[in-house]
């Protein structure tokens, strides 16, 4: 019997910004949703609008996984998780041990197929994870600032700031074009 996928559909018991007062919570499987869904987006725009080889769909793919080892580990708060390069350095050993372990619990012969998007190998597709990942997280800090939630605002400022210096023309090309519509209520989305 093999736990893999039974293990993946726990991701929806993992809260996330567990240190914030939320008007609405998220867990890790709606976030990694969201981050595939930006992912992908970040890919096509990398692809067909600067013209850069881009796999939008292997983007999607690792977004899914990205936050799979915290069903072992939970979500480390990033306060705490980058407070000192030993911190970040030891949470960064137990995400590998979780990762194998998830990978362990999968046939042999699906192992090739899952080790590339578990462990983040392909540097260009982490990197555009890493992106819709922030982007992801600024996008909630809009939508709890819309539903008047402030307990958001510095990290509102400091993950837009965080944004801009990944300086990826695709991640300034999706802020300019589409990050206002998220602080919208749904009478402003539907006015056109």
């Amino acid at each position: 019997m093999y736990k893999f996928f039974a293990y993946i559909s726990r991701m929806k018991y993992i809260t996330r910004w567990s240190l914030m007062r939320n008007s609405v919570s998220e867990n890790i499987q709606e976030h990694s949703h969201m981050v595939a869904v930006l992912a992908h987006a970040l890919g096509v725009i990398r692809r067909d609008v600067f013209h850069k080889p881009c796999d939008p769909d292997a983007c999607a793919a690792a977004a899914l996984f990205h936050d799979a080892s915290e069903i072992f580990t939970g979500d480390l708060p990033t306060p705490i998780k980058y407070h000192t390069p030993a911190i970040r350095d030891a949470y960064r050993q137990v995400e590998t041990e979780a990762t194998e372990k998830l990978l362990g619990m999968l046939p042999e012969e699906l192992r090739p197929a899952y080790a590339p998007l578990l462990r983040e190998e392909d540097g260009e597709v982490r990197r555009i994870v890493k992106a819709a990942d922030k982007l992801s997280a600024y996008i909630k800090c809009l939508e709890e600032l819309e539903a008047g939630n402030n307990e958001f605002g510095d990290a509102a400022g400091e993950t837009l700031e965080a944004l801009k210096e990944m300086k990826m023309e695709e991640v300034s090309w999706f802020l300019e074009r589409f990050a206002e519509a998220f602080g919208l209520t749904l009478d402003g989305l539907q006015r056109g």
